[in-house]
């Protein structure tokens, strides 16, 4: 009976309490749409790299090292001699090691120099490999690849020329040595879209005639000379390394980190990527507080236009008294009416968010290499919507008290 009446009362004020439930179901949304893009954001960023078990630099921080050697953000405090190197290479525990050589730049994006195994084992969002959208990898001295984000924010495509400038924030170019787009990388979502990929021998080719940072006046090697010259690198700004079997890679790490030669690094990456999320992990609390604010305004919403209509309301609430209706009884209709706008509302939002999702995850992913998982409702979500259905009945409380000091000679009465 009480139910049919809370249908039938929400039914004659149509118009208010679908706007109602449309708060409720846009707050939902985005605060469920909030923690979808939170866990993606985790996971995307704890794919940034994935199946290379060490990376190795000069000794500094875990997290340091990680930022300029995978996320390009920084400088090394040191380089790794070759010889350095080439010892770590020679190890029976190693099965694979790439170099990278960090230094210059262009147009704001760096250049990595390094070796075709890093386009064999570089590995994002669990163990996809890198894939070349247009052109080829570096077939000659002076080709590059370039990531997605280079190619489309400077307007390149292959056989374009580029010129590297030296150092991060230089002005000063290698323009006696231009480099060919040989490649442009498919969109991955991790910084090799913003990258420069040249190999470690071009990286040595264009220093040819540099010393001190600077050009020696007068200087001026003919491509054709640099390439019959020995171009092995002196030094490397770390590497990425592959075990033969995960369970030498602590025996690994501990034999890299007390090399006598020189003082070296070698961290795990997932470690370090759950170091650095910590860090910035601040961001994410805040974002989530923004929208469950967003959750409790929409239901302080709904409370005041529950309050909002109990003037409108008094003489049917009197009618119902009349009728023999006690007090409880009118309590208990507001709460229902309240609960179930509150249902309808997450429920509706639940579908919202899914719809948004399947939408919205082949535009953010091609965009920012975000992937948004669609799954089935989680206990978290579940929990979500049963919360707010209960503080929607908490909220509801308020109003409905009032109603229920409603005196029935104060709802016949005509005011004036």
């Amino acid at each position: 009976m009480i139910l049919r009446l809370a249908i039938a009362s929400l039914a004659a004020r149509a118009l208010t309490v679908a706007m109602t439930v449309l708060a409720i179901a846009l707050s939902v949304a985005l605060f469920l749409g909030v923690e979808k893009v939170r866990t993606g954001a985790k996971a995307s960023f704890a794919d940034t790299i994935s199946g290379t078990d060490l990376i190795v630099g000069a000794r500094s921080g875990s997290v340091q090292l990680l930022l300029y050697s995978v996320f390009r953000i920084g400088n090394a405090t040191n380089n790794v001699t070759w010889e350095s190197y080439n010892d770590i290479a020679a190890r029976a525990d190693v099965e694979w090691i790439v170099p990278i050589s960090l230094g210059d730049s262009h147009r704001q994006f760096r250049v990595m120099g390094t070796t075709q195994g890093f386009f064999e084992h570089y590995k994002y969002r669990q163990g996809r490999a890198l894939e070349v959208a247009d052109g080829a990898t570096m077939t000659d001295l002076f080709d590059t690849v370039i990531g997605a984000d280079v190619a489309s924010t400077l307007g390149y495509s292959v056989d374009d020329p580029i010129v590297v400038s030296h150092g991060l924030a230089s002005f000063t170019e290698h323009e006696d040595h231009p480099f060919r787009v040989s490649g442009i990388l498919a969109k991955t979502g991790t910084p090799v879209d913003r990258t420069v990929i040249v190999s470690l021998e071009a990286i040595e080719a264009i220093h040819v005639d540099w010393q001190s940072g600077a050009q020696r006046p007068g200087q001026a090697t003919p491509a054709d000379v640099i390439r019959t010259m020995d171009l092995k690198p002196k030094a490397v700004t770390a590497a990425l390394v592959g075990v033969a079997s995960p369970l030498q890679t602590f025996a690994l790490q501990r034999a890299i980190n007390e090399y006598p030669e020189e003082p070296l690094l070698a961290i795990l990456p997932g470690v370090a990527l759950q170091e650095l999320w910590g860090i910035v992990g601040i961001a994410e609390t805040a974002l989530l507080a923004v929208s469950a604010m967003v959750v409790v305004t929409a239901l302080i919403g709904m409370m005041a236009t529950i309050f909002s209509s109990l003037n409108e309301r008094r003489r049917e609430m009197a009618i119902f008294r009349a009728m023999g209706a006690s007090p409880v009884t009118i309590l208990s209709l507001l709460v229902l009416e309240a609960m179930l706008m509150a249902a309808v509302g997450a429920v509706l939002g639940l579908a919202l968010l899914y719809l948004g999702l399947s939408l919205a995850r082949p535009l953010v992913d091609s965009a920012f290499g975000l992937w948004l998982p669609i799954d089935a409702p989680s206990m978290h979500e579940v929990w979500v919507t049963l919360v707010v259905v209960l503080a929607g009945v908490i909220v509801s409380l308020v109003p409905a008290l009032r109603a229920y000091r409603m005196s029935l000679a104060d709802g016949m009465m005509v005011k004036t």
